[in-house]
């Protein structure tokens, strides 16, 4: 495997993203504002790319992609257990710090959380407050708001955004 960064942009219903691979692992995703397009090749970016076409059609129940972001080990744990968050499903903050086993490190579990650097396949936008409030996302709240409404369309939760 090669241990050379590769980056691929993706058209999204949500405006360019780009993906960077090294060794064959998605070690970051996030959206884009460049004006030149990136579109190197690796079979990575043809797997991300059938997996956010199912993923945007309600079809994905699981990324399958391996990840690899970079980042100390307590952001490693928090980024595992974001990982866990089921599409269309929500936690607290403080949910998320008292899975990480120590509701006291709050502030850090949403620090980490706020620079996740795989947007979407780490899903650090179904993390919202304890009073169900949309707080805090590094693209945006309406950013937030409209990927939860996305897989909330694919499930049968109550509709989180009736007050809105």
């Amino acid at each position: 495997m090669s241990s050379t960064e590769l980056k691929h942009d993706f058209e999204t219903p949500f405006g360019l993203m780009r993906a960077t691979v090294l060794s064959g692992a998605l070690k970051a995703f996030t959206f884009s504002k460049d004006e030149k397009k990136e579109n190197d090749e690796h079979e990575t970016f043809n797997k991300l790319g059938a997996e956010l076409a199912a993923y945007f059609k309600g079809d994905l129940q699981k990324w399958t992609i391996p990840l690899a972001p970079e980042g100390t080990e307590f952001q490693q744990k928090v980024w595992k257990l974001l990982q866990e968050v089921k599409i269309g499903s929500t936690l607290s903050y403080l949910e998320l710090s008292k899975l990480y086993g120590d509701e006291k490190a709050i502030r850090a579990v949403a620090t980490a959380n706020g620079v996740n650097p795989i947007c979407i396949l780490i899903p650090c936008h179904r993390i919202i407050g304890s009073d169900d409030s949309l707080t805090g996302y590094a693209w945006g709240i309406e950013m937030k708001k409209e990927l939860l409404q996305l897989e909330q369309k694919f499930t049968t939760k109550v509709d989180l955004f009736s007050d809105l």
